[in-house]
C-alpha cells in the first residue's frame, strides 16, 4: 500500500509501505515506522535503528534528521490507529465497544454469546459467527487467543479485525479501556455501537483526575461511533446521566441513537431480579415485550451486565424472540463470579473485583444466595491507584461477616505496606499476606450455607510481585482445597 493511502497528509510520499511498527526490533523492510513518545522512552530515539533495519518512512510529532521521509504528525498515536485501519483490510460488519470500570468483560462475554447461541437455537436466516476481545483475549466459539492489554495497541488490534473477517466472524463485542481511549488505540474501527456499564473510581494512577478519566470513556461515544450508531447505556450504572447529559445534543439531533438498559431503562427494562440457588430469575421488558426467564448467573450486578448486553443484541437488529432463545445458555465470563466449587456445604466463589465499587457490589450480589455467612478475601495491586486502598477495605468490612486481607499484584511496593493501607479500612480484618494461605484460610473455615468470595485476581493465571510473574490462580488454588 502507498504511503500517500495510509496517511493524511499531502506531503506524504509515492512510498509502498509493506508494515507498519512502533518498535525498533520488528522493524522489517519496507515498514513504516511511528516514532511515539511514551512515558518511559521516545520512539525517536529508536529511529536510526529503525531505518538500519530497512524502515522507509518515519511518523512523527518531532522534526527530525534522518535518511527517509518524515511525516510530520500532531498526534502520532492517533494518525498510526487510522492508518492501521486502512492498512490492514477487513474487520467484522458488526462491532460494538463496551466501555465502564465496572463490567465490561461480562458485557461482551455475553454479547458475543447472545450472538453464538441464536443462530443454533432457532432457525434463522441471520448467518451470524461471533467473538470479544478483552481482558480475556480473543475469543469465538472454536478459537482463542492471548492479549496483553485489554485493547490491544493499534497494530494488533486493527489485525486482530483483520484476522476475525478471515475466519468469517461478522459480530464483535470488544472492551475498549480508558487507557486505550486515551491513546486513540481504537481510532479508525467506526463502531456500530458503543456500551456503558458505570463509572467509578480507579486508575487515577494513569489518568490526572477523575474528570479526566470520564473524558477518556467518553470519546467512545463522541468520537469513534458511526454517524446513527446506536449508544447504549445503563441507565442505572454511576455516571450514566453525566454521560447522557454529555451526549444530549447528538442524541437529540439523530447522530447517535439511544438504547437505555437496567432498572431505569426504557428499552431494555429490568423489572425484578430474584437470586436463586443457582442463579437468577428475571423479569423484564425487551423492547416492549414482557418476558420472565431464568439465568445461572450469581449477582444482580449480572442482571444489569447482560441486560446491556441485550441491548447491544437490538442494536445489531436481533428480534426480541431471537434474544430470548439465546439467553438459556449464557454463562459467566471466567473469574466474573465464578462458582469454583465448595467445601463442608460451603461455595467458593472468584471474582475480578478490584475496586471498592465492584467489592461492594460482589458482595451485595452474592449476599441473597447465601443463607450463613459471607468472607471475603480481598487485597490491592502495586504501582496503582493508592486512594482505594482503604476504601476497598470499607467497602468489603460493611458487607461480609468476615475479611480477609491479603496480596494482589504487589509489583514493586512493598506488600506489607499496601495490606494496611487496604486494613485502615476494615478493622478487625484478618491479615494473612501469602495469598494461597489465605485461600486455604478462608475454605477451611466454611460451614454449611457459608460462601466464600475470593476478590481481586479473577481469571489471572499469575501474581506479579517486583518485576517478576510467578504463576498464580485463584481458581486453581481454590479448586485443589474443595470437596471433590
Amino acid at each position: 500500500m502507498k504511503l500517500k493511502d495510509l496517511i493524511d497528509d499531502p506531503h506524504a510520499a509515492d512510498i509502498d509501505i509493506a508494515g507498519l511498527a512502533t518498535d525498533s526490533r520488528v522493524v522489517t523492510p519496507g515498514c513504516l515506522f511511528a516514532a511515539i513518545s511514551g512515558t518511559i522512552v521516545d520512539g525517536a530515539a529508536f529511529v536510526a535503528q529503525a531505518v538500519e533495519k530497512g524502515a522507509v518512512a518515519i511518523l512523527s510529532e518531532a522534526p527530525l534528521d534522518c535518511a527517509v521521509p518524515v511525516i510530520r504528525s500532531t498526534n502520532v498515536r492517533r494518525d498510526l490507529a487510522r492508518a492501521s485501519a486502512r492498512f490492514f483490510k477487513g474487520r467484522p460488519q458488526f462491532i460494538a465497544g463496551v466501555t465502564g470500570t465496572n463490567g465490561k468483560t461480562s458485557t461482551a462475554t455475553m454479547a458475543r454469546q447472545i450472538w453464538d447461541n441464536i443462530s443454533a437455537a432457532i432457525d434463522t436466516q441471520k448467518q451470524i459467527k461471533a467473538a470479544s476481545m478483552g481482558t480475556l483475549g480473543i475469543q469465538g466459539a472454536d478459537f482463542h487467543e492471548p492479549l496483553q492489554h485489554t485493547t490491544p495497541d493499534p497494530i494488533r488490534l486493527h489485525q486482530g479485525l483483520q484476522d476475525l473477517d478471515r475466519r468469517g466472524v461478522t459480530h464483535l463485542a470488544m472492551e475498549v479501556s480508558s487507557h486505550g481511549l486515551a491513546q486513540h488505540r481504537a481510532d479508525g474501527i467506526d463502531f456500530d455501537a458503543a456500551a456503558f456499564t458505570n463509572i467509578t473510581q480507579d486508575h487515577l494512577d494513569y489518568h490526572p483526575t477523575f474528570a479526566d478519566y470520564f473524558e477518556a470513556k467518553a470519546r467512545l461515544f463522541r468520537e469513534l461511533l458511526k454517524p446513527g450508531g446506536h449508544v447504549v447505556i445503563n441507565a442505572n450504572g454511576e455516571g450514566a446521566q453525566s454521560l447522557v447529559t454529555r451526549l444530549e445534543v447528538l442524541i437529540s439531533s439523530g447522530q447517535l441513537a439511544p438504547i437505555l438498559t437496567g432498572k431505569e431503562g426504557s428499552d431494555v427494562e429490568l423489572l425484578h431480579v430474584q437470586a436463586t440457588p443457582v442463579g437468577l430469575a428475571l423479569d423484564m421488558i425487551i423492547a416492549g415485550a414482557r418476558s420472565q426467564f431464568d439465568v445461572p448467573l450469581i449477582g444482580a450486578f449480572q442482571a444489569e451486565n447482560l441486560c446491556v448486553a441485550i441491548g447491544i443484541a437490538l442494536a445489531s437488529h436481533l428480534s426480541t424472540p431471537e434474544i430470548l432463545s439465546s439467553l438459556p445458555d449464557i454463562t459467566a465470563a471466567p473469574g466474573r463470579m465464578q462458582l469454583v466449587g465448595s467445601r463442608n456445604g460451603g461455595a467458593v466463589f472468584v471474582d475480578y473485583a478490584h475496586t471498592p465499587d465492584a467489592v461492594a457490589s460482589a458482595l451485595s450480589s452474592l449476599r441473597p444466595h447465601v443463607e450463613g455467612r459471607l468472607t471475603a478475601i480481598i487485597g490491592a495491586g502495586g504501582d496503582r491507584d493508592a486512594g482505594k486502598r482503604p476504601l476497598m477495605g470499607e467497602a468489603a468490612a460493611t458487607r461480609a461477616d468476615a475479611v480477609i486481607i491479603t496480596d494482589d499484584n504487589p509489583r514493586t511496593e512493598d506488600p506489607a505496606a499496601i495490606r494496611l493501607a487496604v486494613a485502615a479500612g476494615a478493622p478487625g480484618a484478618e491479615i494473612i499476606g501469602d495469598r494461597g494461605d489465605a485461600i486455604e484460610a478462608g475454605i477451611a473455615h466454611l460451614q454449611p450455607g457459608d460462601a466464600l468470595l475470593i476478590a481481586g485476581k479473577g481469571h489471572e493465571t499469575g501474581q506479579i510481585v517486583g518485576d517478576e510473574i510467578i504463576p498464580f490462580s485463584d481458581v486453581e488454588i481454590a479448586k485443589a482445597l474443595c470437596d471433590g
